[in-house]
């Protein structure tokens, strides 16, 4: 809250003048470090002017620099959510891959029965058996498609099959790639060169599809459980930081934003925003949190390192985000306390001898106003109340 502070003026002509009393209340805003300053009170009766510009008046200068609206908040360093694999297949988990190892496209995720189960990238896992029973069927769909692009990207001939929307069952059509006997015969190549059994069929089970390439996080089963059993999770590679906004923020922060991460050491790292939740979660009405806790409106933000490297020997930490939702380049500012709100409407600055300048506001932050004006020059020295 900014002190009160008088301001003297003169008539015209001299004589007799009055002194009004200014109290410039400051609002903070506790994430963001936004303040305001509001109104002017009248106290007291006309009374002798007296001279201008009192000794005692605390002053500052006017002064040109880059202004921003920040919030500080707090973060989780880690590798984002993680993903439960469920085993699809009919024998035993032979062997498991160590927690913190890199899973890529057509390497084994785990084994079952002594047989590696491969990891495929796409968005449709296997359904169905893919055979030469379902080529005679003229089986299509976004299945195939994932067989199809995924043993062509490892560098496999899959043969001129024609792709887009083919025909299913009656008039119904079903989107994907048709099943041909030369995308089978490309499959069963993959299986020899893998180390599978070269069936050239692929069942459900001997495949996890999976967005990208992984992380293998928490190990979940045991060797001798049954593959149908929660088998391991898998997290991203790469390290993110997840923050908790209030939902109402939610429009101020932008995938690709540029934020700072003050990590544990006291270190600050650049990094992005590389995803803004979209469901909010908490403040429903009526509803209490068992604990006591906040239960108001919020969004989930994910940050990521710009540099990986920087972040190389922390695997999960405590880290604070800075977000900066409005910059000003090269304007003049005063403390938020130089501010004199005046009884017409509007503010103004006071020079030490007492005469004002009006001056229009811009952005407050960190106790500091943006100000312009005609009259309004840097290293001006005014009066100021904090």
């Amino acid at each position: 809250m900014a002190r009160g502070r008088t301001r003297t003026g003169r008539r015209d002509g001299g004589g007799t003048g009055r002194r009004i009393a200014v109290a410039v209340a400051v609002l903070a805003v506790v994430g963001g470090g936004v303040y305001g300053g509001t109104a002017l009170k009248h106290h007291g009766d006309a009374a002798r002017a007296e001279p201008a510009g009192a000794p005692y008046a605390q002053t500052t200068l006017v002064r040109r620099t880059d202004l921003s609206d920040s919030r500080v908040l707090p973060g989780t360093l880690g590798y984002g959510s993680a993903l439960t694999i469920r085993g699809a297949g009919k024998g035993l988990i032979t062997k498991l891959p160590a927690p913190g190892s890199t899973i890529t496209r057509g390497k084994p995720l785990y084994w079952e029965d002594d047989q590696p189960v491969m990891v495929f990238y796409g968005g449709t896992p296997v359904f169905r058996t893919l055979d030469e029973a379902a080529v005679k069927a003229g089986a299509s769909g976004t299945d195939v498609s994932v067989l199809a692009d995924n043993l062509k990207a490892l560098g496999y001939d899959i043969g001129p099959g024609p792709r887009g929307t083919q025909p299913a069952t009656g008039a119904q059509k079903v989107p994907g790639t048709l099943l041909t006997s030369p995308l089978l015969d490309a499959l069963k190549r993959w299986q020899r060169d893998t180390g599978q059994q070269q069936t050239g069929t692929l069942s459900v089970g001997q495949l996890v599809v999976l967005p990208g390439a992984v992380r293998v996080g928490a190990v979940k089963a045991q060797l001798g459980d049954p593959a149908t059993a929660e088998v391991l999770s898998v997290t991203s590679r790469r390290k993110s930081v997840s923050v908790t906004v209030d939902a109402g923020d939610g429009d101020r922060i932008r995938q690709g934003d540029e934020v700072s991460i003050a990590l544990p050491n006291s270190k600050e790292v650049p990094g992005k925003v590389a995803s803004v939740g979209t469901a909010v979660q908490g403040g429903a009405v009526g509803e209490s949190e068992p604990s006591g806790g906040d239960t108001s409106p919020s969004l989930q933000v994910t940050v990521v390192p710009v540099d990986s490297a920087s972040v190389r020997n922390l695997d999960a930490a405590s880290v604070r985000v800075t977000f900066t939702s409005q910059t000003r380049e090269n304007v003049l500012t005063v403390p938020v306390g130089a501010l004199l709100a005046l009884q017409e409407g509007g503010y103004a600055l006071q020079r030490p001898d007492g005469r004002l300048i009006p001056v229009e506001t811009g952005l407050f932050a960190r106790g500091q106003v943006e100000v312009s004006g005609a009259g309004v020059d840097e290293g001006e020295r005014v009066v100021t109340a904090s």
